[in-house]
């Protein structure tokens, strides 16, 4: 029963961000980044739809009330496990994904206060994602990705996209963090990298790795 509610709790969760990309989100998508295979996923989709906790359709999944609601909760305890781990711990921001994956199923509701409380109720995750209150209030920034910026103009890293460990080291290395400034210098024709300025450093960055940070 407990691995099928963390089964549950997973498939709510990637639902809900996948959302933000794309809606309704295609079985092929929540698949590969579940990294399970189709089969699978639409079995588990047509159980989670008996639950009342998704719709299904022809173009995909979307959550319902019930749904959004569960996939917060998750959420929140994910991220704040995350800042846990981080700022108490002192794990790097690459390493703690995985680890709040396992944490945030095993995480009970006083638990969750306890640590809410102890890290000073903190606004946003360690990747600048923003942690839902406990009521499920989850308020977002307008943003766009960096990708999406012309020459010549600047950004605030508002989020990085958290779950490819590889790349988070990378943009730590140039500096590329939450709040930190970034400006498009130039952008390359034909699908070719940016070339932003960090703190008085210039970097070539890919259009692929450039989507992943949301700046405003």
């Amino acid at each position: 029963m407990e691995a099928d509610n963390s089964r549950t709790e997973e498939y709510l969760e990637s639902i809900f961000k996948l959302q933000e990309e794309q809606h309704p989100v295609s079985t092929s998508r929540l698949a590969e980044h579940l990294k399970l295979s189709a089969p699978s996923v639409s079995e588990m989709v047509k159980k989670l739809t008996g639950k009342g906790l998704v719709f299904h359709s022809e173009k995909g999944v979307c959550l319902t009330d019930e749904g959004k609601s569960l996939a917060k909760k998750v959420i929140r305890r994910h991220r704040l496990s995350e800042r846990l781990l981080t700022d108490v711990l002192g794990f790097k921001w690459d390493e703690v994904h995985d680890e709040a994956c396992k944490l945030e199923h095993a995480i009970s509701p006083e638990m969750e206060d306890r640590i809410a409380e102890s890290l000073g109720n903190p606004k946003t995750c360690p990747h600048g994602h923003a942690i839902p209150d406990k009521d499920g209030t989850l308020i977002k920034e307008k943003v766009k990705p960096l990708s999406e910026l012309k020459a010549r103009e600047k950004g605030i890293i508002v989020s990085v996209f958290e779950e490819d460990p590889k790349m988070l080291k990378y943009l730590a290395s140039l500096g590329m963090l939450p709040d930190v400034c970034v400006k498009v210098e130039e952008v390359a024709p034909f699908g070719g990298p940016l070339i932003v300025c960090v703190g008085g450093s210039r970097y070539a960055l890919g259009r692929e790795v450039a989507s992943k940070i949301k700046v405003k």
